[in-house]
């Protein structure tokens, strides 16, 4: 059986490893800041320009699983129907745009006809 000596030594290389290893990762993990910094000057331009949207896409993301989750329904079956839902409405502005142009170009036929 071992001894106290040894049950000592597993315990603190277990602590050192459960703790060390995560503090070692933070320690050497750079910070968004410092990674911006490392970015070139035209990098840098162009994620400032690109941050008000990147957030707004996010937003809007976070806005629409939160809209999911209030449905009974798997978050995969409901976002699968709400793009079916939104492909819909495009299809239907679509077609609607389609019968505007073709009243539209009735509309000139007719137009023609009565000027000639």
């Amino acid at each position: 059986m071992p001894g106290y000596g040894t049950w000592a030594k597993m315990v603190g290389g277990g602590a050192a490893l459960c703790i060390g290893g995560p503090a070692l990762v933070i320690w050497v993990t750079p910070t968004e800041e410092e990674l911006f910094k490392r970015y070139n000057p035209e990098l840098q331009r162009r994620s400032l320009e690109n941050r008000v949207q990147k957030q707004q896409d996010f937003d809007n993301f976070v806005g629409q699983l939160k809209e999911y989750s209030k449905s009974d329904k798997p978050i995969w079956a409901a976002i699968a129907e709400g793009e079916e839902n939104k492909k819909q409405v495009k299809r239907d502005e679509a077609a609607s745009q389609r019968l505007s142009v073709a009243a539209e170009v009735e509309r000139r036929r007719q137009e023609m006809k009565s000027s000639s």
